[in-house]
């Protein structure tokens, strides 16, 4: 079993810039892919990226360019540092976490383990 963690979230003008945090304790056999999906109101949750325990990486078309996503395998924590946000970054941004699969799953469905999510809010 594995818990996330997820710190880092907040309030900042389009421009800005946030790193968000997400720490797993447990079982680090259940996190050989970690990533970081959002969502919104009435909107499905959303891939923005992944990673491989390996540091294959993977992001969503609007991430790519903005954001990074990073881990510390020794310290089982994973980073996402959002760069130029944008008021459409705006959105409850969730870890997740997974170790059954090859790669990183393509459907959130797929990841067993998540966090309770952190806010990120960006004005225009």
């Amino acid at each position: 079993h594995v818990q996330l963690a997820e710190s880092g979230g907040g309030s900042v003008q389009a421009g800005g810039s946030l790193r968000l945090t997400c720490a797993a304790s447990g079982d680090s056999d259940n996190t050989d892919c970690m990533a970081w999906f959002r969502q919104t109101p009435g909107r499905e949750r959303e891939e923005v990226a992944a990673i491989t325990t390996d540091g294959k990486t993977r992001y969503t078309d609007s991430a790519k360019g903005r954001f990074t996503i990073s881990r510390d395998n020794a310290n089982n924590t994973l980073f996402l540092q959002m760069n130029n946000l944008k008021p459409d970054d705006t959105a409850m941004y969730y870890c997740a976490a997974d170790g059954r699969w090859i790669g990183c799953p393509h459907v959130s469905a797929n990841f067993a383990y998540w966090g309770q999510g952190t806010q990120v809010t960006v004005s225009s």
